[in-house]
């Protein structure tokens, strides 16, 4: 707790010569605060920490919302040139993130839900506001469209269970069972939607396409999160009905994961690329969750937060290369190891932390899904032996692509990689592959 203090103290001076480090300073004083509400928490075991605190499994999850939020400020740059939009981005960040720390913090169903639809306006504003191309609008409405749509169902349910239970807990669901079959579909679906799932995953790769980097970190790194979360949370209360039925989303899962990552390498669009091995990877990740088993609840939240800072740091990599050369299409960027060989380092990490190479998070959430999903049926085997070798064949296509290959004459005219870019690449992969070392803090008890 000292560091922290001492690191409050040192940033304040420091905010007179940066307008930035104010936003930083708000968000560690947010950090700390949670570091003193998981101790109330843990050591204590009080009221109030069960109604409104964060436990281990909120624990990685909040620490991941605050990192990228920093990491977001640090990416958006250009935006500094206007001093109305710096200041109204900055407000919309911090708002986003009081957001997402409370859906994570809260342990009342319907606070959830809210917090749930309400960090859905910070991110619309961020698409909507400050994407690039007049396409936006349709990405908005689709994304707002195909959360809204099942929502509603989810908040019926929320009220059944209240009238059944007479209370929203999330603690005491572990002594009830509701084996409902309506109830059941509407409390998930919204989840599924937010992962998101084969099926219902049109909206992300149109959202990532047209927000700017900031928007595609935050859906990357924290948002597609969120259903993972409310999934860990709501299973417990479903045991029964899920042994009955959670066969079905692993097989959509199973077989939708490899269509998508045989579409990876039909992408022309970087981004859109990313955002497609973003579903692909999340599929794994809902039938760890399904398994209803230790290996899956652990390997899922493992893979969570590996994968929301690779793919976050993939988003910044793309848009340093739209920065300069104005293109996403892998068609004009090519050859980009002759001109900055350095990021070209930067690129082949990332590109290995996706394939789940070691020692990357990604491996060790791998390694627990699949234990998991062939424990539940060894015929998952074949599908998951492909979509972990489709994984490496498009991370590869992605990182050849760009790095290899003639180049085009016309980005003799920019300029190379500056420290702010490498400083942000950086905290993206070291938590990413350090925090192998000290993955029992990742293991969740229930």
């Amino acid at each position: 707790m000292m560091k922290f203090l001492f690191m409050m103290l040192f940033m304040i001076p420091l905010c007179f010569f940066n307008k930035m480090f104010w936003m930083v300073q708000m968000m560690l004083m947010l950090m700390m605060f949670m570091f003193m509400n998981l101790t109330i928490n843990i050591n204590m075991f009080s009221n109030l920490g069960y109604m409104m605190s964060c436990d281990m499994i909120s624990y990685g999850l909040i620490l991941l919302s605050i990192w990228i939020c920093m990491l977001m400020i640090m990416a958006s740059e250009n935006l500094n040139k206007s001093l109305f939009y710096s200041n109204f981005f900055l407000l919309n960040v911090l708002l986003l993130l009081i957001m997402l720390y409370m859906v994570f913090s809260v342990m009342n169903l319907f606070m959830f839900y809210f917090f749930f639809e309400s960090s859905l306006i910070p991110t619309l504003m961020l698409i909507i506001g400050w994407g690039y191309q007049p396409e936006r609008i349709q990405a908005g409405m689709y994304l707002l469209m195909y959360t809204l749509f099942v929502s509603l169902p989810m908040l019926m349910g929320i009220f059944f269970i209240f009238e059944n239970l007479n209370y929203l807990v999330m603690y005491f669901y572990k002594f009830y069972d509701m084996s409902y079959f309506l109830l059941y579909l509407s409390m998930i679906l919204a989840f599924l939607v937010k992962m998101p799932m084969y099926f219902v995953h049109l909206w992300l790769p149109k959202a990532h396409v047209e927000a700017p980097v900031s928007g595609s970190m935050i859906l990357a790194g924290i948002m597609l999160k969120l259903g993972g979360y409310g999934l860990l949370r709501i299973m417990i209360l479903f045991q029964k009905m899920g042994m009955k039925f959670n066969f079905i989303w692993i097989i959509i899962s199973l077989l939708g994961g490899l269509f998508i990552s045989l579409n990876c390498f039909c992408q022309i669009d970087m981004k859109s690329l990313i955002a497609y091995s973003s579903v692909a990877h999340m599929s794994l990740v809902i039938c760890g969750i399904m398994t209803m088993n230790y290996w899956g609840f652990l390997g899922s939240y493992i893979m969570m937060i590996g994968h929301g800072l690779c793919s976050s740091g993939m988003f910044c990599l793309a848009n340093i290369n739209y920065e300069r050369i104005h293109s996403r299409s892998l068609f004009i960027n090519k050859g980009m190891m002759n001109f900055m060989p350095s990021m070209s380092l930067w690129w082949f990490l990332f590109m290995s932390s996706n394939m789940a190479a070691p020692p990357s998070m990604n491996l060790m959430g791998e390694i627990s899904l699949i234990n998991s999903v062939v424990s539940w049926s060894w015929l998952s085997m074949i599908t998951l032996m492909m979509i972990s070798f489709f994984s490496a064949g498009y991370s590869l296509y992605l990182y050849s692509y760009t790095q290899h290959g003639k180049y085009n004459m016309s980005i003799y005219s920019f300029y190379m990689g500056m420290s702010r870019e490498y400083l942000l690449l950086l905290l993206h992969w070291m938590p990413l592959n350090i925090m192998i070392l000290k993955i029992d803090y990742f293991l969740i008890w229930f």
